[in-house]
């Protein structure tokens, strides 16, 4: 039997019970270990603050939820729209181009032969009166060629003279003489005479040749450029330089082929050189009857009224009149919607957008002519973008 000293040493604790080796477990009686409760915190100011905070938050949400289902976001309302009122006013269609300034008469100087210039008589900037000598290509070869037709016809006369005297002697003999030598000396004048006129001849087109050697000015005006210098050597291809009359200046412009057909002669146009603010009045003097093939426009000149004095080449901003209306419909290119049916706009009847079919002069502007479809008084939707027929929408701020 085990000493209680034993028993003692042999004690272990197992999970809160006590049990003795080598004895039933069943037998012994279980002591139970108690443990004091735990102590509950004591309420502090900090705790009360984060339970406000929490019941806070909790009524925001449940009222931003209440406010989602109230209003329901994302059901689909009326589209917002900006509108006008259609309405008869003033319209100017006004077609814009660029153009720049050039001489109403230009002229680009070219021999008539090749050789070596042997002077050059003006510079660029001058002033040259019709007739004025400009430059001269070297002649000597033509100068010879001159001198021998002059001796030829030296000769010619010489020849025609002696024909004459022979024919008068022959004919002063009478009846002396046969009468074929009288016709001899009749054919021997009549030869001399062609030769004559063909040594003249001769003569003559050397001349005209040798002038072909001096270059002179064929108007009055001004040498606005040199491309050669003496010495150089040119031919009939090479472009000397251009003279132009400074005193009537136009505007040398062209317009799309699309547009061809709105320009006329006469028609009034407000033009702004570059580098001014002033706006000149003017007017259409010139139109091509040819549209160009290479670039698809139509070539057309302007005119100052009154004239100005300008730079050749200069820039000027131009706004043709094409048309002028006391009286018409406009809308906003935005608010014109095409499919194949053709163009139409969006009107509001009722808060319902409904699509009304329009004819309209296409024109390079923001807001184009109505001629057909639409009346004074309709509430136009200036923004056609993302609207379909039959749409609810609604007025919104411009």
């Amino acid at each position: 039997m085990a000493s209680p000293k034993d028993i003692e040493g042999a004690v272990h604790a197992l999970d809160g019970e006590i049990m003795v080796p080598g004895t039933d477990a069943a037998k012994l009686p279980t002591v139970t270990e108690k443990r004091p409760p735990k102590a509950t915190p004591p309420v502090t100011a900090r705790s009360s603050r984060v339970g406000w905070l929490s019941v806070i938050v909790l009524l925001v949400v449940a009222g931003a939820g209440a406010g989602l289902y109230y209003f329901q976001p994302w059901l689909t309302g009326p589209a917002l729209v900006t509108v006008e009122t259609a309405a008869l006013a003033p319209v100017t269609r006004v077609l814009a181009v660029n153009g720049r300034i050039a001489a109403l008469q230009s002229v680009d100087m070219r021999a008539l032969v090749s050789g070596t210039l042997t002077s050059i008589a003006v510079a660029e900037g001058d002033a040259v009166e019709a007739d004025a000598e400009l430059a001269q290509v070297d002649s000597a070869s033509q100068q010879t060629i001159l001198r021998q037709a002059v001796a030829g016809l030296d000769a010619a006369l010489l020849s025609l003279s002696d024909a004459k005297e022979t024919f008068a002697r022959t004919e002063a003999l009478g009846t002396n003489v046969a009468r074929v030598q009288l016709d001899e000396a009749a054919r021997a004048v009549q030869l001399a005479e062609q030769e004559v006129a063909r040594t003249t001849a001769f003569v003559d087109q050397a001349q005209v040749m040798l002038s072909n050697y001096t270059l002179r000015a064929p108007m009055a005006g001004t040498v606005l450029s040199l491309n050669v210098a003496a010495g150089q050597s040119i031919d009939p291809s090479t472009v000397l330089m251009t003279i132009a009359d400074l005193d009537q200046l136009v505007v040398e412009s062209d317009v799309d082929e699309a547009y061809a057909s709105q320009i006329k002669l006469g028609q009034p146009a407000v033009m702004q050189l570059a580098g001014e603010t002033e706006a000149r009045p003017g007017s259409v003097s010139f139109v091509s009857q040819r549209v160009d093939a290479a670039t698809g426009g139509l070539a057309m000149e302007l005119l100052f009224d009154p004239p100005v004095t300008a730079p050749i080449g200069l820039t000027v901003t131009i706004n043709i009149i094409v048309d002028d209306r006391e009286a018409a419909l406009t809308v906003p290119r935005a608010a014109i919607v095409s499919d194949d049916k053709g163009a139409g706009v969006f009107v509001l009847a009722d808060g319902i957008a409904q699509k009304r079919p329009v004819s309209v002069i296409e024109w390079p502007a923001a807001r184009l002519i109505v001629t057909d479809g639409l009346e004074p008084g309709d509430v136009l939707i200036t923004d056609a973008t993302g609207i379909a027929e039959g749409q609810a929408v609604r007025v919104g701020e411009p």
